[in-house]
């Protein structure tokens, strides 16, 4: 003892003391928040267990969500018999947001954001994800027809299918617009994909459709014990959210905000005429293609965590792969309008006088972020949504093309406008338009034309 440096000690067990309260409140403050970036690598519970839990509190998960999706929406699936997609599916007719008791949109547009903060009437507040302390890929039963791999033992998709994109949406490719859908009707997979494209693909081409066709891991879609699927298994491709090149209406959470309650529900964008985009990613973050498909396979799929991606197996690309997704996505093109001109404008000897009188509702009103001939200014806007709800600001929303967007509900960034006439309702109310019902009416028209 007589070498012992006092001074020394004193010191070690000040600050092993120190360490002791600063583990001793950090494991607290973690239990109490949980409000680090990351996700949980090492899980301490069995899959088994986990499993038999989510099963138990299935019933109540969805009873809850479903109840308050039946208090916000008309969900009778009406649609409009005179306006098909692109494959043939019925155009979901609307608007669908239930107003509260005596309340009409007449009066709704002409309040104040103020107001109707204050009253608590905003039809439109975001659209919760069916688990959202869990989040992740949840896929629609007409999908899960063809894939159950795809069930999920926690979750089911919410949304009727008359409000979702046709499964399988044709495919219209900008090298061969002569031959119309390329697909033939079927959805496009690793099984049939070579004998569909081969003869119509340059060689770079049918690799890059080879890589978005190809399964591989995913959060709830893997083979760790941390998954929400039954079995062990790689499931998820490019295809699985993007069918035939658009969307088949699986949501998720967005994988660039925390902490997790902070997330937003995001429904999966079309990626026909991804081409003319200038940025990609829900927040508009990244600045090419092949970024977008680096990143999207790397991080989003795993909830935008690449650490846990790592574990999971995310795949790990060649820059000639990256390459080879990008030119391939950049061949997915609009499909045909054939009331539009070359500028992408209507020809009056097409169009009816409901859709004149709409271009030119939108043109006053719309055109500014969406101009033609793609209907988009390649841009994000904040669109200061929370003036009109308590919650939290949402933030930027890319300004996505109109073209085809007969063909894309539900809209909006998380899907919370199930029909292009409620999408027409929220931006009255948001840009406070004050359009009148035969307005709104007409500039529906000239949207379902694009």
């Amino acid at each position: 003892m007589k070498n012992i440096k006092w001074p020394f000690v004193m010191v070690a067990l000040s600050v092993f003391s120190t360490m002791l309260i600063i583990i001793e409140t950090t494991d607290a403050e973690e239990m109490k928040t949980q409000k680090s970036s990351y996700s949980p690598v090492m899980i301490t519970e069995s899959f088994a267990a986990v499993r038999e839990r989510d099963i138990a509190e299935k019933p109540e998960v969805i009873n809850k969500h479903i109840a308050l999706l039946k208090e916000r929406y008309d969900l009778s699936g009406k649609t409009d018999p005179n306006t098909k997609m692109s494959g043939g599916k019925p155009v979901p007719a609307g608007p669908t947001a239930k107003l509260k008791s005596g309340m009409t949109w007449e009066r709704l547009g002409a309040m104040s954001p103020a107001e109707i903060k204050q009253e608590g009437v905003f039809p439109y507040l975001p659209l919760p994800h069916v688990k959202h302390a869990t989040g992740g890929m949840v896929v629609s039963p007409m999908q899960l027809k063809t894939h159950p791999e795809l069930v999920r033992f926690d979750v089911e998709f919410d949304l009727p299918e008359a409000y979702l994109p046709e499964f399988p949406p044709p495919l219209f490719l900008i090298n061969r617009p002569d031959l119309g859908d390329v697909s033939g009707g079927e959805e496009i997979t690793i099984n049939n994909y070579y004998e569909k494209m081969n003869g119509i693909l340059t060689p770079f081409q049918l690799e890059g459709m080879r890589l978005l066709v190809t399964p591989v891991a995913q959060q709830q879609f893997n083979v760790t014990e941390d998954r929400k699927a039954e079995k062990a298994q790689l499931a998820v491709s490019c295809f699985t959210c993007h069918t035939n090149g658009h969307s088949s209406g699986v949501f998720h959470l967005n994988p660039d905000t925390r902490p997790q309650e902070a997330r937003f529900r995001i429904d999966t964008p079309t990626l026909r005429g991804v081409n003319i985009q200038h940025f990609f990613g829900s927040k508009r973050a990244l600045r090419s293609l092949m970024d977008f498909s680096e990143v999207e396979s790397k991080t989003a799929y795993f909830d935008g965590d690449q650490v846990v991606a790592i574990k999971k197996g995310a795949r790990q690309f060649t820059r000639a792969d990256i390459a080879a997704m990008a030119t391939m996505q950049n061949m997915f093109a609009f499909p045909p309008a054939p009331k539009l001109n070359v500028r992408g404008r209507l020809d009056p000897a097409k169009a009816t006088e409901s859709e004149l009188r709409g271009e030119n509702v939108f043109t006053m009103a719309c055109a500014s972020c969406h101009p033609a001939p793609y209907y988009t200014d390649n841009l994000a806007h904040d669109l200061q949504v929370e003036r009109f709800y308590d919650g939290r600001a949402e933030g930027l929303i890319k300004t996505f093309a109109l073209r085809g967007v007969k063909d894309s509900p539900p809209y909006l960034h998380d899907g919370r406008c199930l029909t292009l006439e409620d999408t027409v309702e929220f931006f009255n109310l948001i840009h406070e338009l004050k359009l009148t019902a035969s307005q709104k009416k007409d500039l529906v028209a000239f949207l379902k034309t694009l």
